[in-house]
């Protein structure tokens, strides 16, 4: 049988991306195929196809990196699912098809009370988050941290985790809009950078002691000014660079103060740790059913606007999560 797939055969602009017809995946032995409800659309996305991410898959490819669906066939090897539950996953890439195969290490069982839309936007943004905030800065109670480009989806989800843990949180985005949308999520403070000088704003609402963590999925100019923040021993974390532009960093910024500049890697990661990651994708779902955290989806685009849907993402125009109906009646 056949599947349409978003296809990328070429590095180049999210724009030469198309809609084409494929043979079904065929699950191995340890995965399960799954037919897709919807695909959230992410930053890494949009980097992958321009060949600008550190995963460049092989062509013919499909972006993709997180998903909803209800499994469709079994790999000889797999017993603890069955056709027709509900799932959730980040697979890394090739979420914008009709159907996916994924190995069961990362599929992850979604409770009928959570819609498949909303199954779609946890994985990669609240797994991220939660990594960062816990597995690498341990942040904790009474702790200040910024958060570079808040209103996107880590930075929402970011958001939402810290206000869990019980730490201060100070917003950062380019507009009021979304920082009255980061307002929405918890953020007790907010700065926008497009009109604040953001060294100061930081100096005056931390009263210059200067901020714990700084959650930095941004990169850019701003990422130094955060940097410089940081108070004795503060920790800088390196999420991703939606800017498009990674920054050279002085070292002596790290020397002084004691600051700790630590990498997010949360796919490796993963790779490494599949049992550490469930049990935190468990604790995420826990606090979805508990009415703690929700993820926030903005836009909803159509399988045939895929392409729009990622270049809606790259202007830096989305606020929380954006996905994609892939096969929203097939459920």
């Amino acid at each position: 049988m056949t599947m349409k797939a978003l296809l990328c055969e070429s590095f180049g602009p999210i724009a030469q991306l198309q809609i084409k017809e494929l043979q079904d995946p065929v699950p191995l032995a340890n995965q399960v195929l799954v037919n897709v409800a919807y695909a959230a659309v992410n930053f890494p996305d949009a980097l992958m196809v321009q060949g600008l991410y550190q995963t460049k898959p092989p062509f013919p490819f499909s972006p993709g990196h997180e998903i909803s669906g209800v499994i469709c066939a079994l790999g000889s090897d797999v017993k603890d699912f069955k056709i027709g539950d509900r799932i959730f996953c980040a697979p890394s890439y090739g979420g914008f098809a009709e159907k996916i195969a994924v190995d069961i290490d990362r599929v992850i069982p979604l409770p009928d009370s959570i819609p498949l839309a909303m199954g779609a936007a946890i994985t990669l943004t609240y797994g991220t988050s939660l990594h960062a905030l816990n597995n690498v800065a341990k942040l904790q109670a009474e702790e200040t941290i910024l958060i570079l480009g808040a209103s996107g989806g880590v930075g929402a989800a970011a958001i939402e985790l810290a206000n869990v843990i019980g730490a201060k949180v100070i917003a950062c985005a380019s507009s009021d809009l979304k920082l009255d949308f980061c307002k929405s999520l918890g953020a007790h403070e907010s700065i926008n950078y497009e009109k604040e000088d953001l060294k100061t704003r930081i100096k005056e609402i931390t009263q210059q002691r200067g901020c714990d963590v700084v959650y930095d999925p941004v990169g850019g100019h701003y990422s130094e000014i955060a940097l410089r923040s940081l108070a004795w021993r503060g920790r800088h974390l390196v999420v991703g660079f939606a800017s498009g532009a990674i920054p050279k960093i002085p070292l002596n910024l790290a020397l002084l103060s004691e600051r700790n500049i630590m990498g997010v890697f949360w796919g490796d990661w993963i790779r490494r740790n599949p049992d550490l990651h469930l049990q935190n994708m468990d604790f995420i779902m826990e606090l979805i059913l508990q009415n703690k955290i929700k993820p926030i989806i903005t836009k909803t685009f159509a399988f045939q606007d895929a392409v729009e849907a990622i270049e809606h993402l790259a202007s830096r125009q989305a606020m929380g999560k954006v996905v994609v109906a892939i096969n929203p009646d097939l459920f």
